[in-house]
């Protein structure tokens, strides 16, 4: 298990070339995802099915499912590797 806690000031790319460096398609990941509005984080486990543009795509399943932006993620753990 090794975990990933992106910087504050990383944009969207940065926060996309240190997640794609960490892991990979098909791990297993938890990601925290850092609260805009003060209410807490959230956290989001599943399996990474693909690393895309503005996102990283967990479980096959769209934005609004269950996959989370670049710029909403804190940590990323990878809890298993394929």
């Amino acid at each position: 298990m090794t975990e990933l806690t992106i910087p504050p000031d990383a944009d969207e790319q940065e926060t996309s070339k240190l997640v794609q460096e960490h892991v990979e398609v098909g791990d297993e990941v938890e990601v925290r995802e850092a609260e805009r509005t003060g209410g807490g984080d959230h956290e989001v486990t599943g399996t990474v099915t693909g690393i895309e543009p503005g996102y990283l795509e967990l479980d096959g399943k769209p934005l609004a499912e269950g996959s989370v932006r670049y710029d909403e993620i804190h940590t990323i753990t990878r809890l298993e590797s394929a």
